[in-house]
């Protein structure tokens, strides 16, 4: 994610260009830019006096592309937001059930005993993370898991699922030899629900893209738009046709852009959620709970380009 800087002037933001959807359309920009040039050029040389179309056709399809690629950026956003509310309740369930490990567990030796579960606590979100984005790194959570546990988790198709098992079996333990109340182990257990419910949301979005057909539909109509409006124009703009069209062509195709980039929030493009820095500061945060623990370093924006991973 570009986190932009809270005292970023409005000239700097205009100018800017790390980050932003002009790396990613500038082929198709400067491709509409040259035929506007072609078109201008051989209409004002010997056609000037015969316009080719009538701009009413391009004014009615760009209402209504205008309408289609505002509904499908509100879709993308809204899977984007939802996303973050989700990482949200992450953060805010990792935080509960480890106070909830530290109140609740009766232990001779309750640092032995916290210790291991909030690290699994810890590497359960690592591996949350690694798992949206179908990416598997064990060296991320050895310093919090044995060889023996990592292994384990090698043949398992959803490792994070496999995870909170490993946590719940433990806490099962615990509750058989008379470590936790039969009142509080529900309350434990509600945490690794709510840990699952989640993911399960994190994984309907991740495997419920927008539909196909509909983005395949959407970027036709701005590619044909896009490319004849010269045709439609020049007879009104004349040489100017070349500017006029790349202004409309950037406000179109860095819309179309900008849905299907944020329409898939957990993969690692430079505007989707910075899940590693969300990931390391739930570390942090559950790791501070337990006594003379090195706390990871919080990641933070990187001072040239503001990308936060």
């Amino acid at each position: 994610m570009i986190v932009s800087p809270k005292k970023a002037s409005w000239i700097s933001l205009i100018f800017r260009l790390h980050g932003t959807v002009i790396q990613q359309i500038k082929l198709r920009l400067a491709a509409v830019v040259l035929i506007a040039v072609a078109a201008t050029t051989i209409h004002e040389l010997y056609f000037a006096t015969t316009p080719w179309f009538s701009t009413t056709p391009f004014s009615l399809i760009g209402l209504a592309l205008s309408i289609f690629l505002g509904f499908r950026n509100n879709t993308s956003y809204d899977r984007f937001w939802e996303g973050r509310k989700l990482w949200g309740g992450v953060v805010n369930t990792a935080r509960t059930i480890t106070r909830r490990i530290r109140t609740l567990i009766t232990v001779d030796d309750p640092e032995t005993t916290f210790k291991p579960l909030v690290y699994q606590v810890a590497a359960y979100v690592h591996a949350l993370r690694m798992h949206l984005r179908d990416e598997w790194s064990p060296n991320d959570i050895k310093h919090l898991m044995s060889e023996d546990a990592l292994d384990s988790l090698k043949p398992e198709l959803n490792k994070p699922i496999a995870m909170l098992q490993n946590i719940g079996d433990q806490l099962t333990e615990l509750y058989r030899n008379g470590h936790i109340h039969p009142q509080h182990l529900p309350l434990l257990e509600g945490s690794l629900q709510a840990f699952t419910d989640l993911q399960g949301g994190c994984e309907r979005i991740k495997s419920t893209p927008i539909p196909f057909s509909y983005n395949v539909l959407l970027h036709r109509i701005v590619a044909v738009y896009c490319f004849t409006l010269p045709f439609g124009l020049v007879a009104v703009t004349g040489w100017l046709t070349p500017i006029v069209t790349a202004l409309i062509a950037y406000a179109f195709l860095g819309i179309d852009a900008i849905g299907e980039e944020i329409e898939e929030p957990f993969g690692t493009d430079k505007n989707d959620l910075p899940l590693l820095a969300i990931s390391t500061m739930i570390e942090a945060n559950v790791r501070q709970r337990l006594p003379n623990e090195n706390i990871p370093e919080l990641k933070k924006p990187d001072a040239a380009t503001g990308l936060l991973t």
